[in-house]
């Protein structure tokens, strides 16, 4: 198999899809990535801060969204987002990672309450204003990852977030259709969250997205949806992160019963993502829902681990543990790459002013070193 250096066209993804063996597949995109990224294994040492359980969509693999009154429904006060940010900075994080579900005032009235008592009409709006004090009060990066935003929500987070994230998930709006995953999802719709990643975009704000894959998709949606991501990337150069996701099942959900992705299927979707978005995009596959067989993703072409927590689980998938970092590294550095320490923020990203706000840009100047990577935690934490 002929390794293209360059992005491929969909026919030939269709093709290699159908034909190419795993281990061609494979040795094609640890090739791309060689040429794109060298050796080198990011990771972002991060905090998690669930800021709102509750959502107004439903989709039929989530544990993380709740409905007032179900256990676990919450909003964070500012204390305790502050709280939770500052435990993060101790344990030598650099990212406050802001997951929260999508436009809950919509639908819950208890959601518009407590918006009200902080003195906000929107989710959006108090997101934003927590990304702000976290960053004012502890230092480390902002990285919000909300749902559908519009113009008006994008800019203001720029003014304190160092990234911003939406998964595409997936492109096809066939999943929104009765018994599909996205059946009771307003905000899946594939459109809406294309122009999220647009309107991003289009106000140079470097972005997070992806694709979620073993929901009941075929590959031809799964080639469909990176090859959007790397078209709007191609307009505006502002995607900074395609994670390949896999779906994992859980006793509470609908889909309990519905089958996991195997690791061949993620192996050949990961590297079929780096032949169609090619060596400079940063490609990252979660390693906690891999389980022990995590390190075998490097050798599909990824260059990114994630965002890894040394005090909060991920709350998204609360059965899957994040691996160590000790580990991370053993694993990594084993394999022949070398494992290095990224911000919020990636390195091509960090001298590039336009997409940065003033207050962000000083931060980031303060934690990055020369080559964009995390500067030495020690020396971050004396200045």
């Amino acid at each position: 198999m002929h390794t293209p250096l360059h992005p491929i066209a969909r026919e030939a993804a269709l093709l290699f899809a159908e034909q190419a063996t795993l281990s061609d597949l494979l040795a094609a995109a640890a090739e791309i990535r060689a040429a794109g990224k060298g050796s080198v294994v990011s990771f972002s040492k991060k905090v998690f801060i669930p800021l709102t359980t509750l959502c107004r969509d439903y989709c039929n693999y989530c544990t993380f969204r709740k409905d007032p009154g179900q256990p676990g429904a919450h909003f964070m006060s500012p204390d305790e987002v502050l709280a939770l940010a500052e435990r993060g900075r101790r344990a030598g994080c650099q990212e406050a990672l802001f997951s929260l579900g999508d436009q809950p005032e919509r639908i819950f009235p208890e959601a518009r309450e407590f918006l009200r008592t902080q003195g906000y009409s929107r989710t959006l709006d108090y997101l934003a204003a927590m990304c702000e004090l976290v960053l004012e009060k502890t230092g480390l990066l902002p990285h919000a990852n909300p749902g559908l935003m519009d113009r008006a929500a994008l800019l203001r987070l720029k003014d304190s977030n160092a990234s911003v994230g939406l998964m595409l998930e997936n492109v096809s709006p066939r999943l929104m259709r009765d018994g599909l995953p996205h059946a009771n999802a307003p905000d899946k719709v594939p459109a809406l969250r294309l122009r999220t990643i647009e309107e991003a975009g289009k106000l140079s704000i470097a972005f997070t997205t992806g694709i979620l894959m073993g929901i009941g998709e075929t590959m031809e949606e799964r080639i469909d949806s990176l090859l959007a991501i790397r078209t709007l990337h191609e307009k505006y150069g502002h995607i900074q992160e395609v994670i390949i996701q896999n779906f994992r099942a859980k006793p509470e959900i609908p889909m309990a019963a519905h089958p996991e992705p195997s690791l061949e299927d993620m192996l050949r979707t990961i590297a079929l993502a780096r032949l169609i978005l090619g060596p400079q995009i940063n490609v990252q596959a979660p390693p906690n829902l891999s389980y022990d067989d995590f390190p075998r993703l490097l050798d599909a072409g990824i260059n990114d681990w994630g965002g890894i927590s040394p005090v909060t689980r991920d709350f998204i998938n609360p059965e899957a543990a994040w691996p160590q970092v000790a580990r991370l590294r053993s694993e990594t550095e084993s394999r022949g790459f070398t494992l290095r320490e990224r911000l919020a923020l990636y390195p091509e990203f960090v001298h590039r002013d336009e997409f940065l706000s003033l207050r962000v840009r000083k931060r980031v100047r303060e934690v990055a070193g020369t080559d964009g990577f995390a500067r030495d935690a020690a020396y971050a934490a004396r200045i």
